[in-house]
This record gives C-alpha cells, structure tokens and sequence, in this order.
C-alpha cells in the first residue's frame, strides 16, 4: 500500500495499543477518512532543562512560539530522557531502543572512541523511508563519524548540519556539513539551521510529499553565545568550548529566545504551505538542563540520574487529530516516540529489533488515562542505577541508595527505603534484571561529570572513574 492509500483506519490498526483515541474523540475520528499521511517535524533542543520554557513554569523567559506550539495540543508533565547526557540518549530516540543495547550507547557522550549507530540498524527515518517519506536531519548527529557513520548510512535522505557533540555558534568549529560535504556558512548557527528547516520545508510542501524533518538544534548547549555575541566567540578561539568561566543567565535566556524564534519560523513555514493541520510537530530535549537551566521543581541536572538530570519538556502538536490545549500526566520517555510516529504514519517497526518503547497515540486523547511504566536508567559516572516503577524510583549514587516516591516527592527528599524495603528490594532486583539483559559497561567508554571545582553546588565532587560497574545480578525478593 502506497502512503497516499492509507485511511484513517489503517493508522489506527496500526497503533501498537490498539485504541482508537486521538484528538477530540473517537467517534469523530472514526467517521474521518485521511487521504495522506502526516508530516512529522521533530524539534530537539540540547541540553534544556525542564522548566526553561514559559509554558514549563519559567517566569523570566519569553518563549511565544514554544507556548503557543502547546496551546494547540498537549503537554508532557512527566517525559523523561533516556540519558543524562546526549548521544546516548539519541541513540535511544532514532532506534526505539534501551542505548545500552548499542555498543555506541555505552559513551556519555561519544567522545573519541571510534563507534557510531550501524548502518544496518533500522532507524525511525529509515523505517519512515520505506514508507514512502522524504527525511531530511537538520542539526546534530553525534552518532558516529565518517567513513562508518552518518545520517545519510542510517535512513536520512539529506543532512545539514554538524556530526560531533558541540560547535562554536558562529565560527562552527570546522563541523558543518551539507550532505557528506564539509562547508563553510557565516551566521548565527541557531539561525543558519532555523533558515535550512523552512527551506526544507517548502521543498516538501511544493512536492507534496510525506516527509520526517528532524531539527536538532545544538541550543541551549554550551557555548555560552547568544546571537549578539561574536566577542565572546573570539574570546574562545583557542580554547575550550566547555568553558566555565562564561555565561550568564541573561545569555541563556537569549539563546533560548533565539530558539524559540526559530521554532516560529518553522510553524509559520507549515502553515504557509497549507500542510500545518496534518503535521504532528513534537518539541522535546535530550537530557535535563546543564549549569544555567531551570529544573526545577526537581534537583539534579545534566550527567545525573536525580530528575533534574533526566525530567525534560515534551510537546506534541497535530492540529488534524489531537485537542487543543491539553496536558497528561503519562509518563513517557525519549524512545516512545520511534513507535508513536510509525504508528501515526500507519507503519510498524523492524520485527527483528522490537522497540523497548511503547506507542502513546492511545494516549493523546481527551480524558485518556495514564498508564503506569516501568523504565531504567545507568550511567556510569559514580556508578548511579535508577528504576522508575509507577511513582516509585529507586536511585544509586555511588554506594548510596534511595527511594523515592518521585510523584508526591519530586526533589527527592524523603528517602522511604527503610519505610518500604519490600518496594525497594524489588525495585532493585527490576533493575538487575533489566541490566542483565544490556550489553555491559566497558572500561573504554567515555563517560563524563560535573566536579567539585567546575561546579560550586557540587561540593567536593572529584572526577568520576572511568570504570566499568557491572554489579552481579540480584536475587528476586521473596513474596
């Protein structure tokens, strides 16, 4: 079946849940019939903190199009990254899958060691291509260099942007590309990528094909640069982009002004190529926010498994399907949304490489209830684990365990461990098992955290070992 074939009724027989319950009810849905498939625009931010967002909570920042992109559809309250840090959480996102299934997975984040995504691995634009949709990756990849590695080895038709884990805003770090072609463009990156989306956009609208852009964005990231400061991009030559002596509150909030711009010119560029009612446009990040971000109400941040470090926003908009103005309370996490979109675009995945995620369509409904979720997380810096089971965390840091009850309790203050040793030791042998099935940690990958002397809040905190931690597995408590 071509993608122009496919009803409404194939997309829902499609949905891995089964329910016929998107946008303003079932009934209504049923009597529509969809002559094309949605477009999908997928905006990922770097490293952005849960409330850095006004929508999310923050009253310092003016972010208009971010706000109005949820007022036409629904607000994730407990979406979660599948790292604290990015290429593994990218990693997750494109395949589906747990990170720690792929050798490239096990770096947080890729750094140095030669590993990338393979090639053969389905990926969502690989898997949308067999559908019959254009893709097109705007922004970041940081899964793998060339020769080995690339976008366009791993389903993506076209590529603008740049492959390693961080460029300067303006100078761009000898890392941007067109397609396997390394150019060089002047400009405010943020911008540069903003102008390439609504290009690619247009192209797509004009042909009338389906299509999967992927735009990830490398703001609110470090380099501390807004669009105004070149000084500090020249300040920079010769140094360390991972700087700690730069930034500002004021600087952040204008680079997450300057993201928020960029996003309303995309959805100005959808709805004047009339194709804006049947995108589903989703906005998320790749881990909890860094030194500047507002996390709050959790604590924590990037490189760590509290909440701050994993908690991140996550809209949905599909102005065709999907009430306006809604929020849930479903706990969701970065590779849902593989199957969510297969799903919306009436394919499924690879048989051979089922998704760890689940579809949440059935979910996006007025009135549909959450579901609870079991979900793992590891990261190697100070040996942390954490199990989500319900509204239950355990947490390890170190030798330190704790848990949570993350719903009533959400900077993780009270530890009920004592109060509930049979929720904790359960908890615990979850994770033992869900980690007997990853690949293990290895001592060569990289993995990376905030120190005592980098972060004031991080009181004596020294450099995390590089070693591996495989603990053995744990005995299933008794019932």
């Amino acid at each position: 079946m071509s993608p122009s074939e496919i009803s409404r009724r194939t997309v829902l027989r499609g949905a891995a849940l089964g329910a016929a319950v998107l946008a303003s009810g079932a009934d209504k849905l049923l009597g529509e019939s969809v002559q094309a498939p949605p477009n999908i625009v997928f905006i990922l931010a770097d490293d952005m903190g849960y409330a850095d967002i006004s929508c999310y909570g923050r009253p310092d920042l003016h972010t208009p199009n971010f706000d109005s992109l949820a007022s036409r559809g629904m607000r994730f309250l407990q979406a979660y990254a599948n790292s604290a840090v990015c290429s593994a959480t990218r990693t997750a996102l494109i395949t589906g899958r747990y990170q720690d299934r792929l050798d490239v997975g096990l770096d947080e984040p890729l750094v140095g060691r030669d590993t990338g995504l393979p090639p053969s691995h389905p990926t969502l634009p690989s898997l949308l291509r067999k559908a019959g949709y254009g893709t097109t990756l705007v922004g970041k990849w940081h899964l793998g260099l060339l020769p080995k590695y690339g976008p366009l080895v791993s389903g993506y038709d076209h590529f603008y942007g740049f492959r390693g884990g961080a460029v300067d805003y303006f100078t761009h770090s000898n890392d941007l590309w067109d397609e396997d072609i390394k150019v060089q463009q002047v400009g405010y990156l943020t911008d540069i990528l903003g102008s390439h989306a609504v290009n690619v956009i247009n192209g797509y609208a004009k042909a009338r094909k389906p299509f999967l852009l992927s735009l990830h964005f490398n703001a609110p990231h470090w380099p501390w640069e807004g669009s105004g400061d070149e000084a500090e991009s020249r300040r920079l030559i010769g140094h360390r982009l991972a700087d700690f002596d730069g930034g500002s509150q004021a600087t952040y909030q204008r680079m997450i002004e300057d993201l928020d711009l960029q996003v309303g010119r995309v959805l100005e560029a959808l709805r004047a190529g009339g194709i804006l009612d049947n995108t589903i446009v989703i906005f998320t990040s790749d881990n909890g926010g860094e030194r500047f971000a507002d996390t709050w109400p959790f604590t924590g941040r990037k490189t760590e498994l509290l909440e701050g470090g994993l908690r991140i926003p996550a809209i949905i908009s599909w102005p065709a399907r999907i009430a306006m103005g809604q929020t849930t309370n479903q706990v969701a996490i970065s590779m849902d949304w593989l199957p969510t979109i297969l799903a919306a675009a009436g394919t499924g995945p690879d048989a051979a490489y089922p998704p760890d995620g689940i579809n949440l369509l059935p979910f996006l409904a007025e009135g549909a209830t959450p579901v609870a979720r079991k979900l793992f997380w590891r990261y190697k810096a100070n040996a942390q684990h954490a199990t989500r089971d319900g509204d239950m965390k355990y947490l390890k840091i170190l030798e330190n365990t704790f848990l949570f009850n993350v719903v009533e309790d959400p900077m993780e203050r009270a530890n009920l461990k004592e109060r509930m040793p049979d929720d904790y030791n359960r908890l615990i042998a979850e994770w033992a098992a869900w980690n007997a099935a990853m690949l293990p940690e290895i001592d060569a990958s990289y993995t990376g955290n905030f120190t005592g002397d980098e972060l004031a809040d991080h009181i004596g905190t020294p450099e995390a070992s590089h070693k591996a931690d495989n603990p053995p597995p744990v005995a299933a408590p008794h019932r």
